[in-house]
C-alpha cells in the first residue's frame, strides 16, 4: 500500500508563487514516475507536470517557464514550484505516483485571486 500526502496549497495573489509538496510513503519500490495532475472547476483532470526516474520532465503547454517539478529520491517526495501563477491556475492539485499501479493523493486546493 502506497500513501501520498499533499500540502503548501492556498490562497495567492495573481503573480504570486506557491509551492507544493508531497511525500510517499508505503511499498515503494524502485523510483517510480511521479507528477502532478489539477482539476480546475468546471474541467476534467488535466497532467500538469511529469518527472520520470531519470529526472526527465514534462509539463502542460500552460504551464512551461513558469511551474517546475523537482523529486529527492531519498525522501520519496516530489514538489512542484509554481510562480508567475495566474487565475486560470486555479484548481485542485493532486499527486500521483506510478510504479504500474497508480497512486494519487487526496489533492490540494490552489486559489489564485486578487
Amino acid at each position: 500500500q502506497v500513501q501520498l500526502v499533499e500540502s503548501g496549497g492556498g490562497l495567492v495573489q495573481p503573480g504570486g508563487s506557491l509551492r507544493l509538496s508531497c511525500a510517499a510513503s508505503g511499498s515503494i519500490f524502485g523510483i517510480p514516475v511521479m507528477g502532478w495532475y489539477r482539476r480546475a472547476p468546471g474541467k476534467q483532470r488535466e497532467l500538469v507536470a511529469l518527472i520520470t526516474r531519470g529526472g526527465n520532465t514534462n509539463y502542460v503547454n500552460s504551464v512551461k517557464d513558469r511551474f517546475t517539478i523537482s523529486r529527492d529520491n531519498a525522501k520519496n517526495t516530489v514538489y512542484l514550484q509554481m510562480n508567475s501563477l495566474k487565475p486560470e491556475d486555479t484548481a485542485v492539485y493532486f499527486c500521483n505516483l506510478n510504479t504500474g499501479s497508480s497512486y494519487w493523493g487526496q489533492g490540494t486546493q490552489v486559489t489564485v485571486s486578487s
